[in-house]
């Protein structure tokens, strides 16, 4: 009886700004509408996994922000 491998995971990106790339190429096969229907939920499971590690990875720096701040997080201004 032949072994059956699992399917390996997405490896995790190496960066929010590696996630966001990756997500907006992402974005463009979807809008092409050029995927296979097997690929299209594939590719929209990977994309819901890139969005909510960048989620992470913003509040993250959000919390590191508010222990900065004495536990207010305030607004951005420019020039401030």
């Amino acid at each position: 009886m032949p072994k059956t491998t699992a399917p390996t995971a997405p490896a995790q990106p190496a960066s929010y700004e590696a996630a966001v790339q990756e997500l907006d190429a992402l974005v463009a096969r979807l809008d092409a509408g050029q995927l296979p229907l097997d690929e299209l939920l594939t590719q929209y499971q990977r994309g819901a996994q890139l969005l909510a590690y960048c989620r992470e990875k913003l509040d993250a720096v959000e919390q590191q922000i508010q222990v900065m701040d004495g536990g207010e997080l305030k607004n951005w201004t420019a020039g401030a």
